[in-house]
Protein backbone atom coordinates (compact mmCIF):
# COMPACT_ATOMS: atom_id res chain seq x y z
CA UNK A 1 0.00 0.00 0.00
CA UNK A 2 2.82 1.96 0.98
CA UNK A 3 3.73 2.39 -2.81
CA UNK A 4 0.19 3.46 -3.81
CA UNK A 5 -0.08 5.84 -1.70
CA UNK A 6 3.20 7.63 -2.25
CA UNK A 7 2.88 7.75 -6.14
CA UNK A 8 -1.05 8.95 -5.59
CA UNK A 9 0.36 11.87 -3.19
CA UNK A 10 3.01 12.61 -5.81
CA UNK A 11 0.22 12.91 -8.34
CA UNK A 12 -1.60 14.93 -6.24
CA UNK A 13 1.17 17.24 -5.66
CA UNK A 14 1.62 17.75 -9.11
CA UNK A 15 -1.68 18.40 -9.94
CA UNK A 16 -1.67 21.51 -7.37
CA UNK A 17 -4.26 19.26 -5.24
CA UNK A 18 -4.21 18.54 -1.04
CA UNK A 19 -2.08 15.45 -0.37
CA UNK A 20 -4.82 14.53 2.51
CA UNK A 21 -6.69 10.89 1.46
CA UNK A 22 -8.68 8.49 3.14
CA UNK A 23 -7.89 4.74 2.21
CA UNK A 24 -11.06 3.18 1.12
CA UNK A 25 -11.12 -0.70 0.96
CA UNK A 26 -11.04 -2.90 -2.21
CA UNK A 27 -13.33 -5.66 -2.35
CA UNK A 28 -10.71 -8.98 -4.54
CA UNK A 29 -9.08 -6.07 -6.80
CA UNK A 30 -5.40 -5.04 -7.41
CA UNK A 31 -5.78 -1.87 -7.62
CA UNK A 32 -6.19 0.66 -4.33
CA UNK A 33 -8.96 2.82 -3.84
CA UNK A 34 -8.90 6.75 -2.35
CA UNK A 35 -10.95 9.09 -1.33
CA UNK A 36 -9.35 12.83 -2.05
CA UNK A 37 -10.17 16.32 -2.24
CA UNK A 38 -10.34 17.76 -5.20
CA UNK A 39 -10.90 21.35 -6.74
CA UNK A 40 -12.92 21.55 -3.06
CA UNK A 41 -14.97 18.46 -3.61
CA UNK A 42 -14.41 14.40 -3.22
CA UNK A 43 -13.44 12.51 -5.60
CA UNK A 44 -12.17 8.92 -5.73
CA UNK A 45 -9.00 8.32 -6.97
CA UNK A 46 -8.29 4.77 -7.91
CA UNK A 47 -4.48 3.71 -8.19
CA UNK A 48 -2.85 1.09 -11.07
CA UNK A 49 -0.41 -1.53 -9.11
CA UNK A 50 2.39 -0.02 -12.57
CA UNK A 51 2.42 2.50 -14.62
CA UNK A 52 -0.05 2.83 -17.77
CA UNK A 53 -0.71 3.80 -21.48
CA UNK A 54 -3.32 5.50 -21.56
CA UNK A 55 -4.50 4.10 -24.90
CA UNK A 56 -4.59 1.10 -23.63
CA UNK A 57 -6.03 0.93 -20.21
CA UNK A 58 -9.59 -0.58 -20.23
CA UNK A 59 -11.26 1.22 -17.66
CA UNK A 60 -11.12 4.65 -19.51
CA UNK A 61 -11.98 2.94 -22.97
CA UNK A 62 -15.13 0.93 -21.22
CA UNK A 63 -16.36 3.85 -19.61
CA UNK A 64 -15.88 5.96 -22.50
CA UNK A 65 -18.37 3.14 -24.03
CA UNK A 66 -20.69 2.97 -21.20
CA UNK A 67 -21.18 6.66 -20.67
CA UNK A 68 -21.47 7.23 -24.58
CA UNK A 69 -24.54 4.31 -24.43
CA UNK A 70 -25.60 6.36 -21.17
CA UNK A 71 -25.15 3.44 -18.60
CA UNK A 72 -24.92 5.30 -15.53
CA UNK A 73 -20.76 5.04 -14.53
CA UNK A 74 -18.83 7.37 -12.78
CA UNK A 75 -17.59 10.39 -14.64
CA UNK A 76 -13.61 10.54 -15.37
CA UNK A 77 -12.36 13.72 -13.77
CA UNK A 78 -8.44 13.04 -14.67
CA UNK A 79 -5.97 10.35 -14.71
CA UNK A 80 -1.90 10.28 -15.33
CA UNK A 81 -0.69 6.99 -16.78
CA UNK A 82 2.54 7.54 -15.27
CA UNK A 83 1.89 7.44 -11.93
CA UNK A 84 -0.77 4.94 -12.32
CA UNK A 85 -4.05 6.89 -11.26
CA UNK A 86 -7.13 7.50 -11.94
CA UNK A 87 -9.74 10.20 -10.62
CA UNK A 88 -13.13 9.66 -10.71
CA UNK A 89 -16.83 11.14 -9.67
CA UNK A 90 -17.05 10.12 -6.28
CA UNK A 91 -20.39 7.52 -5.87
CA UNK A 92 -20.54 7.74 -2.12
CA UNK A 93 -20.35 4.41 0.20
CA UNK A 94 -23.44 2.99 -0.47
CA UNK A 95 -22.52 -0.56 -2.26
CA UNK A 96 -25.94 -2.53 -3.33
CA UNK A 97 -25.24 -5.93 -2.07
CA UNK A 98 -25.12 -4.07 1.45
CA UNK A 99 -27.62 -1.88 0.87
CA UNK A 100 -29.74 -4.60 0.13
CA UNK A 101 -28.95 -7.28 2.79
CA UNK A 102 -29.55 -4.61 5.52
CA UNK A 103 -32.88 -3.40 4.05
CA UNK A 104 -35.93 -5.38 5.75
CA UNK A 105 -38.51 -4.53 3.41
CA UNK A 106 -38.79 -6.98 0.79
CA UNK A 107 -40.27 -4.58 -2.18
CA UNK A 108 -37.29 -2.29 -1.42
CA UNK A 109 -34.88 -5.58 -2.50
CA UNK A 110 -37.38 -6.49 -5.67
CA UNK A 111 -37.25 -3.40 -6.38
CA UNK A 112 -33.24 -2.77 -6.86
CA UNK A 113 -32.99 -6.46 -8.21
CA UNK A 114 -35.29 -5.62 -11.28
CA UNK A 115 -33.74 -2.25 -11.60
CA UNK A 116 -30.64 -3.99 -11.82
CA UNK A 117 -31.70 -6.79 -13.85
CA UNK A 118 -32.86 -4.39 -16.30
CA UNK A 119 -28.85 -2.31 -16.09
CA UNK A 120 -27.79 -6.23 -17.61
CA UNK A 121 -30.67 -5.50 -20.90
CA UNK A 122 -29.36 -1.66 -21.28
CA UNK A 123 -25.74 -3.17 -21.02
CA UNK A 124 -26.70 -5.20 -23.97
CA UNK A 125 -28.08 -2.67 -26.02
CA UNK A 126 -24.67 -0.97 -26.11
CA UNK A 127 -23.01 -4.08 -28.28
CA UNK A 128 -23.34 -2.61 -31.53
CA UNK A 129 -22.10 0.92 -30.17
CA UNK A 130 -19.05 -0.91 -28.46
CA UNK A 131 -17.93 -2.14 -32.08
CA UNK A 132 -18.93 1.21 -34.01
CA UNK A 133 -16.41 2.84 -31.11
CA UNK A 134 -13.75 -0.22 -31.67
CA UNK A 135 -13.79 -0.49 -27.91
CA UNK A 136 -11.53 -2.92 -26.10
CA UNK A 137 -14.22 -4.77 -25.02
CA UNK A 138 -15.41 -5.46 -28.51
CA UNK A 139 -11.96 -7.18 -29.39
CA UNK A 140 -12.22 -9.13 -26.00
CA UNK A 141 -14.79 -12.38 -25.92
CA UNK A 142 -15.44 -15.29 -23.75
CA UNK A 143 -14.32 -17.63 -26.51
CA UNK A 144 -13.35 -21.36 -25.29
CA UNK A 145 -9.41 -20.37 -24.23
CA UNK A 146 -11.24 -17.37 -22.10
CA UNK A 147 -13.98 -19.50 -20.33
CA UNK A 148 -11.45 -22.51 -19.97
CA UNK A 149 -8.51 -20.35 -18.01
CA UNK A 150 -11.41 -18.88 -15.89
CA UNK A 151 -12.33 -23.01 -15.17
CA UNK A 152 -8.88 -24.27 -14.82
CA UNK A 153 -8.25 -21.02 -12.24
CA UNK A 154 -11.24 -22.85 -10.41
CA UNK A 155 -9.13 -26.11 -10.79
CA UNK A 156 -5.75 -25.14 -9.70
CA UNK A 157 -7.02 -23.30 -6.69
CA UNK A 158 -9.64 -24.89 -5.66
CA UNK A 159 -8.17 -28.18 -5.30
CA UNK A 160 -4.62 -27.09 -4.90
CA UNK A 161 -4.04 -23.56 -3.37
CA UNK A 162 -7.43 -23.96 -1.06
CA UNK A 163 -7.83 -27.76 -0.38
CA UNK A 164 -4.25 -28.37 -0.97
CA UNK A 165 -5.19 -31.62 -2.30
CA UNK A 166 -5.06 -31.76 -5.75
CA UNK A 167 -6.61 -34.08 -7.91
CA UNK A 168 -5.48 -37.47 -9.25
CA UNK A 169 -3.87 -37.71 -12.87
CA UNK A 170 -7.36 -39.40 -13.82
CA UNK A 171 -9.45 -36.91 -11.98
CA UNK A 172 -7.64 -34.12 -13.84
CA UNK A 173 -8.10 -35.42 -17.68
CA UNK A 174 -11.34 -36.74 -17.57
CA UNK A 175 -12.38 -33.05 -15.61
CA UNK A 176 -10.44 -31.07 -18.49
CA UNK A 177 -12.38 -32.69 -21.14
CA UNK A 178 -15.32 -31.99 -19.46
CA UNK A 179 -14.34 -28.70 -18.98
CA UNK A 180 -13.18 -28.12 -22.58
CA UNK A 181 -16.36 -29.20 -23.88
CA UNK A 182 -18.33 -26.37 -21.66
CA UNK A 183 -16.18 -24.16 -22.31
CA UNK A 184 -16.82 -24.72 -26.47
CA UNK A 185 -20.59 -24.86 -26.04
CA UNK A 186 -20.35 -21.68 -24.34
CA UNK A 187 -18.18 -19.60 -27.13
CA UNK A 188 -21.36 -20.42 -29.68
CA UNK A 189 -23.34 -18.27 -27.28
CA UNK A 190 -20.94 -14.99 -27.48
CA UNK A 191 -23.32 -12.46 -29.00
CA UNK A 192 -23.50 -9.19 -26.59
CA UNK A 193 -21.34 -7.26 -24.53
CA UNK A 194 -21.22 -8.03 -20.95
CA UNK A 195 -19.89 -6.24 -18.05
CA UNK A 196 -18.36 -9.12 -16.61
CA UNK A 197 -18.35 -9.23 -13.09
CA UNK A 198 -22.01 -8.01 -12.69
CA UNK A 199 -23.23 -8.71 -8.83
CA UNK A 200 -24.57 -6.29 -6.35
CA UNK A 201 -21.08 -5.76 -4.57
CA UNK A 202 -20.66 -3.93 -7.99
CA UNK A 203 -23.64 -2.03 -8.03
CA UNK A 204 -23.79 1.27 -5.95
CA UNK A 205 -26.57 3.77 -5.33
CA UNK A 206 -25.76 7.47 -4.97
CA UNK A 207 -26.88 10.60 -3.10
CA UNK A 208 -30.11 10.90 -5.29
CA UNK A 209 -30.60 7.03 -5.26
CA UNK A 210 -29.44 6.45 -8.65
CA UNK A 211 -27.88 2.85 -9.47
CA UNK A 212 -24.67 3.48 -10.35
CA UNK A 213 -22.14 0.49 -12.74
CA UNK A 214 -18.85 0.07 -11.34
CA UNK A 215 -15.65 -2.31 -11.87
CA UNK A 216 -16.40 -2.12 -15.40
CA UNK A 217 -12.79 -2.41 -16.97
CA UNK A 218 -13.49 -6.01 -18.22
CA UNK A 219 -16.40 -5.72 -19.99
CA UNK A 220 -16.49 -8.17 -23.38
CA UNK A 221 -18.47 -10.37 -25.87
CA UNK A 222 -20.26 -13.41 -23.96
CA UNK A 223 -23.31 -14.96 -23.44
CA UNK A 224 -26.94 -12.38 -22.61
CA UNK A 225 -27.03 -14.75 -19.81
CA UNK A 226 -23.68 -14.37 -18.34
CA UNK A 227 -24.38 -10.94 -16.59
CA UNK A 228 -27.64 -12.39 -15.40
CA UNK A 229 -26.03 -15.67 -13.66
CA UNK A 230 -23.37 -13.38 -11.94
CA UNK A 231 -26.08 -11.22 -10.47
CA UNK A 232 -28.51 -13.59 -9.59
CA UNK A 233 -26.08 -16.61 -7.84
CA UNK A 234 -22.61 -14.93 -7.20
CA UNK A 235 -22.38 -14.94 -3.08
CA UNK A 236 -25.32 -16.32 -1.74
CA UNK A 237 -25.51 -18.96 1.23
CA UNK A 238 -28.36 -20.39 0.20
CA UNK A 239 -29.17 -21.22 -3.72
CA UNK A 240 -32.56 -19.49 -4.90
CA UNK A 241 -36.19 -21.81 -6.01
CA UNK A 242 -36.02 -23.00 -9.62
CA UNK A 243 -39.14 -21.10 -9.42
CA UNK A 244 -37.81 -17.73 -8.61
CA UNK A 245 -34.85 -18.51 -11.17
CA UNK A 246 -37.27 -19.25 -13.76
CA UNK A 247 -39.56 -15.65 -12.82
CA UNK A 248 -36.06 -13.85 -12.70
CA UNK A 249 -35.09 -15.01 -16.31
CA UNK A 250 -38.73 -13.91 -17.54
CA UNK A 251 -38.48 -10.41 -16.60
CA UNK A 252 -34.81 -10.47 -18.10
CA UNK A 253 -35.98 -11.11 -21.40
CA UNK A 254 -39.18 -9.31 -20.99
CA UNK A 255 -36.72 -6.17 -20.40
CA UNK A 256 -34.49 -6.97 -23.36
CA UNK A 257 -37.57 -7.57 -25.48
CA UNK A 258 -39.02 -4.35 -25.19
CA UNK A 259 -35.60 -2.67 -25.56
CA UNK A 260 -35.30 -3.92 -28.70
CA UNK A 261 -33.06 -6.77 -28.84
CA UNK A 262 -33.40 -10.16 -30.72
CA UNK A 263 -36.13 -12.47 -29.13
CA UNK A 264 -34.85 -15.31 -27.11
CA UNK A 265 -36.88 -18.77 -26.49
CA UNK A 266 -37.21 -18.91 -23.40
CA UNK A 267 -36.45 -23.10 -22.93
CA UNK A 268 -33.00 -22.52 -25.02
CA UNK A 269 -32.27 -19.39 -22.76
CA UNK A 270 -32.91 -21.39 -19.91
CA UNK A 271 -30.52 -24.17 -20.71
CA UNK A 272 -27.86 -21.96 -21.93
CA UNK A 273 -28.52 -20.00 -18.73
CA UNK A 274 -27.76 -23.47 -16.47
CA UNK A 275 -24.41 -24.30 -18.89
CA UNK A 276 -22.97 -20.56 -17.71
CA UNK A 277 -24.18 -20.85 -14.58
CA UNK A 278 -21.67 -24.05 -14.21
CA UNK A 279 -19.06 -22.50 -15.88
CA UNK A 280 -19.37 -18.59 -13.91
CA UNK A 281 -19.90 -20.05 -10.28
CA UNK A 282 -17.00 -22.55 -10.56
CA UNK A 283 -15.24 -19.69 -11.61
CA UNK A 284 -16.19 -17.61 -8.80
CA UNK A 285 -15.52 -20.74 -6.59
CA UNK A 286 -11.79 -20.54 -7.96
CA UNK A 287 -11.70 -16.88 -7.11
CA UNK A 288 -12.90 -16.77 -3.35
CA UNK A 289 -9.65 -19.87 -3.26
CA UNK A 290 -7.37 -17.51 -4.13
CA UNK A 291 -8.41 -14.46 -2.33
CA UNK A 292 -8.90 -16.21 0.56
CA UNK A 293 -5.36 -18.26 0.69
CA UNK A 294 -3.00 -15.56 -1.12
CA UNK A 295 -5.00 -12.16 -0.24
CA UNK A 296 -6.20 -13.14 3.56
CA UNK A 297 -9.69 -12.40 2.06
CA UNK A 298 -11.20 -15.06 4.15
CA UNK A 299 -14.49 -14.09 4.04
CA UNK A 300 -15.25 -15.53 1.24
CA UNK A 301 -14.91 -18.79 2.42
CA UNK A 302 -18.32 -19.14 3.44
CA UNK A 303 -19.76 -19.16 -0.13
CA UNK A 304 -17.86 -21.85 -1.92
CA UNK A 305 -20.15 -25.00 -0.91
CA UNK A 306 -23.02 -23.14 -2.00
CA UNK A 307 -21.70 -21.98 -5.33
CA UNK A 308 -21.32 -26.14 -5.61
CA UNK A 309 -24.60 -26.69 -5.05
CA UNK A 310 -26.31 -24.38 -7.53
CA UNK A 311 -23.36 -25.77 -9.99
CA UNK A 312 -24.68 -29.23 -8.65
CA UNK A 313 -28.17 -28.80 -10.07
CA UNK A 314 -27.31 -27.20 -13.10
CA UNK A 315 -25.56 -30.13 -13.74
CA UNK A 316 -28.29 -31.91 -12.89
CA UNK A 317 -30.75 -29.73 -15.16
CA UNK A 318 -28.97 -30.42 -18.01
CA UNK A 319 -27.75 -34.29 -17.50
CA UNK A 320 -24.44 -33.71 -18.49
CA UNK A 321 -20.50 -33.74 -16.97
CA UNK A 322 -20.19 -36.95 -14.78
CA UNK A 323 -17.10 -36.78 -13.18
CA UNK A 324 -17.78 -33.00 -12.30
CA UNK A 325 -20.94 -33.97 -10.56
CA UNK A 326 -19.29 -36.69 -8.91
CA UNK A 327 -16.07 -34.85 -7.54
CA UNK A 328 -18.11 -31.62 -6.36
CA UNK A 329 -20.74 -34.30 -4.85
CA UNK A 330 -17.96 -35.66 -2.68
CA UNK A 331 -16.90 -31.78 -2.06
CA UNK A 332 -20.18 -31.36 -0.37
CA UNK A 333 -20.32 -34.49 1.35
CA UNK A 334 -16.85 -33.44 3.24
Amino acid sequence: MSDYLDRLQSYLVSRQQSAVVESLTADASVREYFRIDWNGEKAIACVYPEPFDPAEQTYLDVTKLFLASWLPVAAIIDFDGDFGVIVQEDLGDRILREVMLETHDDDIRFRLLDEAISLIARIQTATGTAFEMNSIASRLKFDTEKLLWELNFFKTHYFGTFLKRPLTPDQDTQISAEFLELAAELETCTSVLCHRDFHAANLMLDSRDRMRIIDHQDARIGSPTYDLVSLLLDRITEPPSPEWLAQKRRSFLDVRRKLGLPKIDEDEFAYEFRLQTIQRCLKAAGTFSFQSVNRGKTYFVPFIKPMFRIVLRAIQNVDRFPVLREILKGQIDE
